[in-house]
């Protein structure tokens, strides 16, 4: 990550970073982000809080921590964005693109990642590994508050640590989102939707769960945290005890010519009969079209997704998958006609169409494959597993060789 000239930390600390603590002792680096979408600010009034507890200085730190403020314009504005949606525009032919033209005819948006951008460079720079990227969220409908994981192991072993539901497979459906850029460098990275915009509750949960991520990270004690059985309940209670692993199986996309209204009433995780009418687009019902379970109904104004659909993962299909993976199956995959590397580093397989129609999408989750493209003749299939930095986590208790 070196596209962009960077400034050190400091520089730029008055206005972007909430707090950066260094402990005595050596230990891992957790960067926590808040108000990447601006009318989100939860997660920046949470870190306000914690930082504001943790320079007391009466806890034993191992390593760093550091909170970072996203989007600021749209932040004072209480604007999910001004000119274009910060959250998805983490690719890397836009940085590409952003890299190349003049600072003047950047949006508000693009500037704000070219800051990110920075800070995080001189993150990897000068703060020690292994590192842990929490990102905080809100949603327009009411929810439990739930983690949004890319699919790779040590991002599963990570979440599960949480009394929160899990949701995998946000990456094939999402183009850009800032996690999934950091993800590909192979660092855990963890969304965390913490309940409904601008709600006492969510800043609530981002507290504890932020406590609980210092815990879990190895950067504080669990002794040392007196309230550590009060987060944990505050998360179990608000989850209402659900902790499923749940995988995302349709998106409803919308653009910013349709004219899509959510009907009123429905929940993230509400389970819903075959039929029920959910929206209008475009002057068009839909309804659901097979009992399902809806996630993040949207009911504002701006965002690209009217709603998902999810599943729950029996948690035999988590076990297998990830003996698959530890095994590495897709090797044997690649050997077989129609299936090979599409690069070097072997993070991408490409598939024949007419061989793919033998192997259903489930198949390829197991392995990890679930970001995809298609042209004329292949499937590519990109697996967060091969870049993985598992050794830098190895030492961590909660990781499973």
């Amino acid at each position: 990550m070196n596209k962009f000239q960077t400034k050190p930390i400091e520089k730029l600390k008055t206005e972007r970073i909430i707090g950066h603590i260094s402990g005595k002792e050596t230990g891992p680096t957790i960067v926590f982000f808040g108000g990447i979408h601006g009318n989100e600010p939860s997660g920046v009034e949470a870190l306000e809080q914690v930082f504001r507890q943790l320079k007391g200085g009466e806890l034993q730190i191992k390593g760093s921590i550091i909170g970072i403020k996203g989007n600021i314009p749209a932040l004072l504005k209480k604007k999910r964005f001004l000119d274009n949606d910060l959250n998805r525009i983490w690719t890397h032919s836009g940085i590409d693109k952003i890299e190349q033209r003049n600072h003047k005819e950047l949006s508000v948006e693009e500037n704000e990642l070219i800051f990110l951008y920075q800070l995080i460079s001189d993150i990897f720079k000068t703060e020690p590994a292994p590192y842990y990227f929490i990102d905080f969220h809100t949603t327009s409908s009411p929810t439990l508050p739930f983690i949004t994981i890319n699919d790779a192991l040590i991002n599963r072993e990570f979440a599960r640590l949480f009394p929160v539901p899990v949701i995998l497979g946000i990456e094939e459906y999402l183009e850009g989102p800032m996690l999934s850029y950091i993800n590909e460098k192979g660092y855990v990275a963890v969304g965390f939707e913490s309940g409904q915009h601008f709600t006492e509750e969510a800043v609530t949960n981002s507290v504890s769960f932020i406590w609980l991520a210092l815990i879990y990270a190895g950067i504080i004690s669990k002794e040392e945290v007196p309230d550590y059985k009060k987060h944990r309940n505050v998360l179990s209670t608000a989850a209402k005890g659900n902790t499923i692993f749940y995988e995302i199986i349709h998106r409803h996309r919308i653009t910013e010519a349709d004219n899509f209204k959510m009907f009123p009433g429905f929940s993230s995780f509400d389970k819903l009969p075959k039929g029920i009418t959910l929206a209008n687009h475009n002057g068009e019902e839909i309804t659901a079209y097979k009992d399902t379970i809806v996630f993040m109904p949207l009911y504002q104004v701006q965002g690209e997704e009217g709603f998902f659909l999810i599943r729950p993962i029996p948690s035999w299909i988590l076990s297998f998958s990830a003996f698959l993976r530890r095994i590495k199956f897709d090797y044997f995959l690649a050997s077989l006609p129609g299936i090979s590397w599409s690069n070097s580093s072997k993070e991408k397989l490409m598939v024949n169409l007419k061989v793919a129609r033998f192997f259903n999408k489930p198949f390829f989750h197991l392995l990890g494959y679930r970001n995809r493209m298609v042209d004329e003749t292949h499937l590519i299939l990109y697996n967060r597993e091969r870049a993985a930095k598992n050794e830098m986590y190895k030492d961590a208790f909660w990781y499973k060789k």
